[in-house]
């Protein structure tokens, strides 16, 4: 994979993984060690998570010679992270995301969508290091996802390619927070299984662990006949929670719709990047950019 650009060569990075239900800030460096770090919990600020994520990232701040701002944000957002609208932090609607980090942290500031920003930190430093083309994946709170196609992080028109939880898997399904019904993410998700079930997601029985993984693997399979890759990696705490159960469904799932002959043998497996994947690919986002 080589969309990273310089990272290699490149100075530690303050790295901002911001989520639908946390944001961590962490000092990273070229080989991947993580140093300095702090996390901020978005429920305790419902109208402050800017200031407070600003002040969590000056006291890392602090002393250090960083030059770079790497920061994967849900979304989806405008190129470049200018305006964001996560559609699970209500109080960011066409926030001016990377100019307010400008002015308040007199940074170099770079961002992309939070999963897009996985599948980069997926191929510099997780399953997909040998690999030119594959699906990286986030099923947790939400459903994300990135696509890196010949060694390239494929953007789209405005930047936001990738959000695979916004793909339809059940006709006439459950209403999704981007307003249509059936799309993955409302189905599939933390979020949308404690609804369904009435009991969070790790409690889920055999029956709803195997649709999870069904429904994830019939979107991997359709897009990976549509766009030619054959690797796609999971990572998200209702994926890895699930286990042998979740991947088993999802690769039969998976096989029995890429039927093209250079689909056909596509595999899902787990991430190998560990609970850091994501301020991994913080940093590499503030890499990409700086270069």
């Amino acid at each position: 994979m080589n969309d990273t650009g310089g990272a290699r060569d490149a100075s530690p990075c303050l790295a901002l993984d911001i989520g639908a239900s946390k944001v961590d800030v962490a000092v990273v460096s070229v080989d991947g060690t993580i140093g300095s770090r702090g996390r901020i919990d978005v429920t305790a600020h419902p109208s402050d998570l800017f200031e407070a994520i600003t002040e969590k990232s000056g006291e890392i701040l602090a002393g250090r010679d960083i030059a770079v701002v790497g920061v994967g944000c849900a979304g989806p957002m405008t190129r470049g992270g200018e305006s964001v609208s996560p559609l699970n932090i209500m109080q960011w609607r066409n926030f001016p995301l990377r100019e307010a980090l400008r002015e308040a942290l007199g940074r170099d500031i770079y961002i992309d969508g939070d999963a897009r920003a996985l599948a980069l930190a997926e191929g510099s430093f997780g399953a997909a290091r040998n690999q030119t083309s594959y699906l990286s994946m986030v099923v947790s709170t939400g459903v994300g996802g990135g696509f890196v196609l010949n060694g390239r992080l494929l953007d789209g028109e405005s930047g936001n390619s990738g959000h695979v939880g916004h793909l339809n898997v059940v006709t006439d399904g459950a209403l999704c927070s981007c307003g249509a019904f059936g799309c993955l993410e409302a189905e599939v998700s933390g979020r949308a299984i404690e609804a369904r079930t009435g009991q969070p997601a790790a409690k889920a029985d055999v029956a709803v662990r195997q649709r999870t993984g069904e429904l994830v693997g019939r979107a991997v399979g359709t897009l990976s006949s549509v766009l030619d890759f054959r690797h796609c990696y999971i990572a998200g705490s209702v994926a890895l929670g699930y286990g042998d159960e979740f991947f088993d469904a999802a690769n039969k799932a998976a096989r029995s719709l890429a039927m093209m002959p250079y689909s056909h043998d596509i595999e899902i497996r787990p991430s190998q990047l560990g609970n850091d994947g994501p301020l991994l690919g913080a940093a590499l986002v503030g890499w990409r950019g700086a270069t």
